[in-house]
C-alpha cells in the first residue's frame, strides 16, 4: 500500500516534471493521498509492510519504464473502490456491475474511452473488437434494461451507456481517435485554426474544393472521393508512426491535415446525394 513517502518519491523520480505532473493529475494524487492516509492510520504486520514494499518498488518500476500514464493507472489502481449498493470492493476498473449483488454501477469518469472500449491505446486499433465491445456494453447497460429498477440504478445506467457511446464514437474513427490521444497528452487542436498548414497545402484544398464543387456526375465525385480516401490512408499511417515515435507535434499537424480530407469525404457525400 502507498505511503506519504512513497508518494513523495514518486513526485521526485527522475524522467518526470513534477510541475506538470501535478497540474494534470490532481485527482489521483487526492485520492491517493486519502488512500495512503487511512493506510497511516492501520497496523500492518510486518508481512503486509513487506508486501507493500514489493508492490511500490513494482509500480515505481513501471513508472520509469512507461512515464506518467503508467503513474496515473498505478495511482487509480490503489484506490479500491467499492459497490454503493452493499460495499464490497469492486474488483476492477472501470466497473459497470458489482460481482457481488450485481447491481449497475455509476460510470468512472477518470478512466480513458481505451479502457471502457476494453481497447489497446493505439491509433491503429481493432475496430472490430471496438463494435463487439459496444454491443456486448449497450446490451446489458441499455436504460430499457433498468425501468423497473431504482431511480438510482436507472440513472447510473443512463449515465453508463452515454458513456460507453461517446467512447464508441471517439475510437471508431482515425480523426476523433487520434485528436482524443492527444487530447490525453494535453494538447488540442482549435476548431477553426489552420494549425499551422503551409500556402501550398491550402491551395491544393482549394482546388479540389473547387473542382468538387463544379463536379456534373456521379463519376466526377466518386473520383474526388476516391483521391481523398487514399490521402486518408496515407495520413493515417504517418500519424500511427509519429505516435508511436512520441512525435505528437509532427502527430497534430497530421491530424489537423486529416481534419481538412475528413471534411472533403463528407462534402463528397453530400455531393452524391444531389447528383443521384
Amino acid at each position: 500500500m502507498l505511503s506519504l513517502n512513497s508518494l513523495r518519491i514518486i513526485c521526485t523520480s527522475r524522467g518526470l516534471q513534477p510541475s506538470n505532473w501535478l497540474m494534470t493529475n490532481r485527482q489521483c494524487l487526492s485520492k491517493a493521498v486519502t488512500y495512503a492516509t487511512k493506510c497511516n492510520s492501520t497496523p500492518f504486520s510486518k508481512e503486509d509492510m513487506r508486501h507493500s514494499k514489493v508492490n511500490f518498488r513494482r509500480g515505481r518500476e513501471v513508472i520509469y519504464k512507461t512515464g506518467v500514464n503508467s503513474l496515473r493507472n498505478y495511482c487509480t489502481a490503489q484506490v479500491k473502490l467499492n459497490c454503493w449498493n452493499c460495499k464490497q470492493a469492486l474488483d476492477k476498473a472501470p466497473a459497470f456491475f458489482c460481482m457481488s449483488c450485481k447491481v449497475v454501477q455509476p460510470p468512472d469518469e477518470e478512466v480513458s474511452h481505451f479502457q471502457i472500449m476494453d481497447c489497446d491505446h493505439s491509433f491503429t486499433l481493432d475496430t472490430q473488437k471496438l463494435q463487439r465491445r459496444y454491443v456486448q456494453l449497450q446490451r446489458s447497460l441499455h436504460p430499457d434494461n433498468f425501468s423497473q429498477k431504482t431511480v438510482k440504478e436507472q440513472e447510473y445506467s443512463e449515465n453508463q451507456s452515454a458513456l460507453v457511446n461517446t467512447a464508441y464514437k471517439t475510437l471508431l474513427k482515425p480523426l476523433s481517435r487520434g485528436l482524443y490521444m492527444l487530447e490525453l497528452e494535453g494538447m488540442h487542436i482549435e476548431e477553426g485554426a489552420d494549425s499551422g498548414a503551409d500556402a501550398e497545402f491550402l491551395m491544393e484544398l482549394m482546388e479540389i474544393n473547387e473542382v468538387l464543387d463544379e463536379a456534373q456526375t456521379p463519376e466526377e465525385a466518386n473520383k474526388i472521393g476516391q483521391n481523398t480516401k487514399v490521402k486518408l490512408t496515407d495520413l493515417t499511417k504517418q500519424i500511427d508512426a509519429a505516435l508511436r515515435k512520441g512525435e505528437l507535434q509532427a502527430a497534430k499537424a497530421l491530424l489537423a491535415q486529416m481534419k481538412y480530407f475528413a471534411n472533403i469525404e463528407e462534402k463528397v457525400k453530400e455531393k452524391l446525394s444531389e447528383l443521384m
